[in-house]
């Protein structure tokens, strides 16, 4: 590999307008930009570029792997034995002719916690265009456009069972394919979730699902199911987001580029988009709005959401006010820049508390670790501007995730390239490069895990583990292992008697994806006296869409007199998944609340919510504006039958 210390990023123009509510947004006096970033080094072996790292004191950086052992790492995940499975992505930018790719995936392992993988597996070869990768439920899930695909591995011998199953096809591979569907999680509920970028057409559906039935997704968190096969759009817009994770309390956090980087992701949700039209996120809605499918693309457009909500961060990372192209290598001041991969919610139990629950993403124009805090305020957060926990220091640098292990030490995963901006020339990238650091405080030493080996009891004590990753693991080893009513009572007894709310909410979790959690348990909890434990039985009920009159009552209850903002926005997002006609008597009971007025997503909230209901009822329309005591949702409604109005006299 050449040196080059005069490696030049590559830049292209873009305009973007926007208007957002960012709070302390760094500009430059007089539209004076500052010097271009020094940086020190580039195109560093794997050794010099660890070294190279600078962190905070007691923290150090290993290499866990390079070239030639591991090439364009694209994705990455860790399963129940401390194994990283990688992504490896040769065919980007552009997806081979079929049968011809070039991408791999390869099981990499540490089995003497010297912090650098001894042992290689190459799991599989021959994918294309690979971009996303989770392990679970007895194989491998990728993300390969146009495909959402399963690898069954029963036996965990690491050699796949058969080539596989086309769960999901649709996705696009002939726009922007650096933001096609990727970095794959579990989330707390069981689902499989991922991200979608802004500019990347897809058409989402099962294997010969006609054109009308498919779930457009542009702009996205989307959730699939592992055990009922269901694919869901969970929160639609932002940019060009590749990084979402989970703090302990169940919340969805992601990144952005060009926009605004920080969102706090919000079921039923719609958020401030790069470009592009908000569309309709669910068949009823599709069906409800049939009139205004773009006849060229077929996208179900969403015309009547009138705002969407914005970010919650208090800053950007970018500086000047000529927009976040403007400040690429020129924004060293204020986080980097405006371009982020990875997000990670720290929640191992390693490092000092201080970094506890901090949200971490990778800036690759400005070669570090950006690390921001939220603060609860309202039904949500305002995420604020920490120092950047790490520097790289090397140009070529292009840390895509990162994801923390059963110790609570940090695994990131560096593309490593001189060309550090997207485009669709083939021969634009260096295909040798790739880098895997590992990131560990202190003393803390490596142990082996297994946590399949693991008995159905100590995988419920799990979840009071202070490392949110056993929690994570164990849950999904129970999740497979299906229901069991002794592990139903051991939950039972953790959510009824342990005195942290993040142990209770972490077993009532676990008895939902287990099947322990009937719908009188939880219509019970809806009386709990934590916010989130009652927040997420609400989540719970509405999971299948099929809500009973029991449970709505109880809606009806907690929308009318519940003193949480939180709890208003699980019902706001349960309200969606709900007939329009069952929902009025809940709507009046939130829109009732003034104090809500000026909360940054209950409004909006409330309005996904009623439009559909706004929609299709004149006169409960109108006496839902009456009751309305907060004057955005007067405001739409009457929008809405205007525009109702105006379509019946054409």
């Amino acid at each position: 590999m050449k040196r080059n210390s005069n490696a030049i990023l590559g830049m292209f123009v873009f305009v973007v307008v926007f208007t957002s509510n960012v709070r302390g947004a760094e500009t430059a006096k007089d539209d004076v930009m500052p010097q271009m970033d020094s940086i020190r080094f580039s195109g560093l072996s794997g050794e010099e570029a660890a070294r190279a790292i600078t962190m905070p004191p007691g923290f150090r950086a290993t290499l866990f792997a390079a070239e030639p052992n591991v090439m364009q790492p694209i994705s990455f995940a860790i399963d129940h034995r401390g194994r990283l499975w990688v992504a490896e992505a040769y065919e980007y930018p552009r997806r081979a002719p079929e049968g011809e790719g070039r991408d791999r995936i390869l099981i990499l392992e540490d089995t003497d916690g010297d912090g650098a993988f001894d042992k290689r597996t190459v799991f599989m070869e021959h994918l294309n265009l690979i971009s996303g990768l989770e392990v679970g439920f007895g194989g491998v899930w990728i993300g390969a456009a146009p495909y959402l695909m399963f690898i069954p591995d029963r036996n965990g011998d690491d050699v796949p069972d058969n080539p596989g199953e086309i769960l999901l096809d649709g996705w696009d591979f002939t726009a922007d394919t650096h933001e096609t569907l990727n970095t794959f999680t579990w989330g707390p509920d069981g689902w499989l979730y991922g991200c979608h970028g802004v500019f990347c057409p897809s058409n989402v559906g099962k294997p010969g699902t006609p054109r009308g039935e498919r779930q457009w997704v542009d702009a996205a968190v989307w959730r699939y199911h592992p055990t009922r096969h269901t694919f869901e759009v969970f929160a639609e817009g932002a940019s060009n987001q590749w990084g979402i994770d989970f703090d302990d309390y169940g919340q969805c956090f992601i990144e952005a580029c060009v926009i605004p980087h920080l969102w706090h992701m919000i079921q039923g949700a719609r958020y401030q988009r790069q470009g592009g039209q908000h569309y309709s996120v669910s068949m009823d809605e599709i069906q409800r709005n049939a009139s205004h499918i773009d006849s060229r693309s077929g996208k179900p457009v969403f015309p009547y959401f009138y705002d969407d909500i914005k970010t919650i961060g208090d800053h950007v990372h970018w500086v000047g006010n000529k927009g976040p192209h403007a400040g690429n290598s020129r924004s060293d001041s204020a986080g980097g820049g405006h371009a982020h991969a990875g997000m990670m919610v720290y929640l191992g139990d390693s490092w000092p508390e201080e970094y506890r629950g901090k949200l971490f993403m990778n800036n690759i124009h400005g070669q570090r670790m950006n690390m921001d805090s939220v603060e609860r305020q309202g039904s949500g957060f305002v995420g604020r501007h920490g120092a950047d926990f790490l520097v790289f220091n090397d140009q070529w640098s292009q840390a895509l995730n990162m994801r923390y292990d059963q110790n609570g030490s940090v695994y990131v995963i560096d593309w490593y390239d001189k060309n550090q901006c997207h485009h669709r020339n083939v021969d634009g990238h260096d295909r040798s490069n790739g880098r895997i650091y590992k990131i560990v405080y202190g003393t803390t030493q490596w142990t082996p895990v297994d946590l399949q080996k693991a008995t159905d009891e100590e995988l419920v004590q799990f979840q009071t583990h202070r490392n949110e990753w056993h929690v994570r693991h164990a849950r999904q080893i129970l999740h497979e292992r299906g229901a069991n009513p002794k592990v139903h009572a051991s939950l039972a007894a953790i959510l009824e008697t342990d005195p942290e709310i993040t142990h209770k909410l972490n077993a009532l979790l676990s008895l939902h994806v287990t099947g322990g959690l009937t719908e009188d348990f939880a219509i019970g909890l809806l009386s709990h006296s934590n916010e989130f434990i009652r927040s997420w039985a609400i989540q719970c009920l509405a999971e299948s869409k099929d809500v009973s009159k029991a449970a709505l009552k109880e809606f009806e209850r907690l929308a009318s007199s519940d003193p949480s903002p939180v709890v208003r926005r699980y019902l706001a997002s349960a309200l969606q998944r709900i007939p329009v006609e069952n929902r009025w008597n809940t709507l009046g009971a939130l829109v009732a609340h003034a104090e809500d007025a000026s909360d940054h997503n209950l409004p909006l909230l409330y309005w996904y919510a009623a439009e559909g209901s706004v929609g299709t009822d004149l006169t409960k329309a109108i006496q839902l504006m009456g009751q309305s005591k907060i004057p955005r949702i007067r405001e739409f409604i009457a929008r809405r039958l205007a525009s109702a109005r105006s379509v019946a006299r054409n």
